[in-house]
């Protein structure tokens, strides 16, 4: 329980269906420092969970994840901007923490399945396995930060929004009178007050702002920056210059951390059709061969056209049937079957 109104629902109506339900809120950081975290994982979000849990008659519980988070999520975001990458906290947070120290919490408490307010939905096959699918809400889904979810996780998944559109969700929260109910969807990363990035990552790790270089794609120093955690592949503002000589936009096409450059060029040398992944998770097992695929390369992006073939190791190849824009490393490709969710791998 986040304090937020969708753990807050799935929750209220897990109670109301007559489920015996413990409330588990996630303490990240420690409240008596000087550490601000955005708008959620507050102290007032935990004040909030223990108020809704109070209101739907359920015992309410505060875990200390501090050294975990810090371990699984904090510290990877920033290695990953030191390597030169774009990394996806959210994914890690779920794969890493929620649903893996958060299952062996359940087990402490006899209790038989973890359940979370995210737009998902698991299914169980006639062939006995489990598949994890898209929220029926569009504009919601969150099936994309869960791709690493194994069989044995999703085997006690339990998403109860995930059938719902956002607005039923807060229709029920308020006819419910739960005290959450018109509070704010959280838009940032939660450790990153006012998306503030660069000032995180140089306060975490003070020799990330190394200056370098701005260059093109045959090396011409074109301007300097003052660190590569302030870039991201695709990136157009910021650059420290207006335009190329002939007048085109320029964009990050590249991040070389072991040199400190940031190598630009025009929209065009952005277009990729293959890729490669690591850490992927099949969720249904490893395919035989190639496999036709949906594949979404981002968050909000939509899902394009794809051969995908695994190479073992956990690696898989993604041939895109046409040119992509921007395809970040450290960020997620999730391989989609319809709303079904076949695996997923971070972009290399």
């Amino acid at each position: 329980m986040s304090g937020g109104v969708d753990s807050s629902v799935a929750a209220a109506l897990l109670a109301e269906q007559g489920h015996d339900v413990i409330g588990l809120s996630m303490q990240l950081y420690d409240h008596s420092g000087e550490m601000t975290f955005g708008s959620c994982c507050s102290l007032d979000d935990l004040y909030d969970a223990r108020r809704v849990a109070a209101a739907i008659n359920i015992p309410h519980y505060i875990l200390n994840f501090e050294k975990q988070f810090n371990e699984h999520v904090v510290s990877n975001f920033v290695g990953e901007y030191a390597a030169g990458r774009t990394p996806l906290p959210c994914a890690h947070c779920n794969s890493d923490l929620k649903f893996t120290t958060l299952l062996d919490r359940a087990n402490g408490f006899g209790a038989d399945a973890v359940a979370t307010g995210h737009y998902a939905r698991v299914e169980r096959t006639a062939r006995g396995t489990i598949q994890l699918k898209r929220g029926v809400d569009p504009s919601k889904d969150q099936s994309y930060f869960l791709f690493s979810l194994t069989q044995a996780q999703l085997a006690r998944a339990v998403f109860p929004v995930g059938d719902r559109a956002k607005d039923a969700v807060r229709d029920y929260a308020q006819r419910r009178g739960l005290p959450v109910a018109a509070k704010p969807d959280s838009q940032e990363i939660c450790f990153v007050p006012d998306h503030d990035y660069a000032r995180f990552l140089t306060t975490h790790s003070p020799e990330i702002a190394r200056a370098g270089d701005v260059v093109d794609e045959d090396g011409h120093v074109l301007a300097h920056h003052g660190g590569i955690h302030r870039f991201t592949v695709g990136q157009r503002k910021g650059l420290g210059l207006a335009s190329s000589p002939t007048g085109a936009p320029m964009y990050v096409l590249a991040l070389r951390p072991d040199d400190r450059q940031v190598v630009v060029g025009p929209k065009t040398s952005l277009e990729r059709t293959t890729m490669t992944a690591s850490g992927v998770n099949w969720i249904e097992g490893v395919p035989d061969g190639t496999v036709r695929a949906a594949v979404q390369i981002r968050h909000r992006h939509p899902a394009a056209s794809a051969t995908v073939r695994s190479l073992g190791d956990s690696r898989a190849e993604v041939i895109f049937d046409a040119p992509q824009i921007a395809i970040t490393p450290g960020q997620a490709a999730v391989f989609y079957d319809g709303d079904i969710v076949a695996g997923g791998g971070w972009i290399d």
